[in-house]
């Protein structure tokens, strides 16, 4: 069976990297996705990563901090799970590169959209840290940015939670689990699938979005192959 999918994008949640710790990072769980990450990269799909912060800063912690500066600190959070997931990457023998939005070369390269198509097409798995390099903008906008620019076929969103519903499933026990989805109906229900600015570019250039739970064995191959997990939107 072939998959259904040439390049991905993975969108990973910081949270989701913490495990169960809640802040900062689970070995296990960056060995459990480099794993998962492999297992992709061996059927010869092309895969590019863009990872949250969320595990190390979430905003501002006071309403008299500045926003963009808070959304920058957030950018670096997102750099440090690049630099930790590359680490991992790596140690599964997993050839990785991490291009970062905002310059910093002694860490990372910066992002050049032609470099990183190349380095996908020569099967390096390419990380995208640093969010947009722009305050405002979301990581979840980040990964529908990149998809657009790399032309990806699929963001696959790689959550704490199975899928998208229709209110909190850890609040509300009784919340209902959609298993697709239109773009247009993201953004007029208010689902919290991603912000709106990621929605509408998803929505405006066709991108496919399936999200389903990271935490589960094998998510992330059952999602390149088009299984029914999760929920799709299209």
């Amino acid at each position: 069976m072939e998959p259904k999918y040439k390049r991905v994008i993975i969108k990973i949640s910081g949270e989701a990297l913490a495990g169960s710790r809640g802040f900062g990072l689970d070995e296990d769980m960056l060995n459990m996705v480099a794993q998962e990450v492999k297992k992709v990269h061996d059927l010869g799909v092309q895969v590019a990563v863009v990872v949250g912060g969320g595990n190390f800063w979430r905003g501002r912690t006071s309403k008299s901090m500045d926003r963009a500066t808070a959304d920058y600190m957030g950018m670096l959070a997102t750099v440090i799970n690049s630099l930790a997931l590359q680490d991992a990457f790596e140690a599964n023998g997993i050839a990785t590169r991490v291009q970062t939005a905002i310059e910093m070369k002694e860490v990372a390269e910066p992002y050049i959209r032609r470099r990183a198509i190349s380095q996908l097409n020569k099967d390096l798995v390419v990380i995208f840290g640093a969010g947009t390099g722009n305050p405002f903008f979301s990581t979840d906008t980040t990964a529908a940015l990149r998809a657009a620019e790399i032309e990806a076929d699929v963001i696959l969103l790689a959550k704490k939670v199975d899928g998208v519903y229709d209110s909190d499933p850890e609040i509300n026990k009784d919340a209902v689990k959609y298993d697709e989805l239109t773009h247009q109906e993201i953004l007029e229900k208010n689902l919290q699938v991603m912000d709106s600015t990621a929605a509408s570019i998803c929505r405006d250039n066709g991108i496919i979005i399936h999200v389903f739970s990271l935490s589960e064995k094998d998510n992330i191959v059952k999602a390149v192959y088009g299984e029914k997990i999760g929920t799709i939107v299209r």
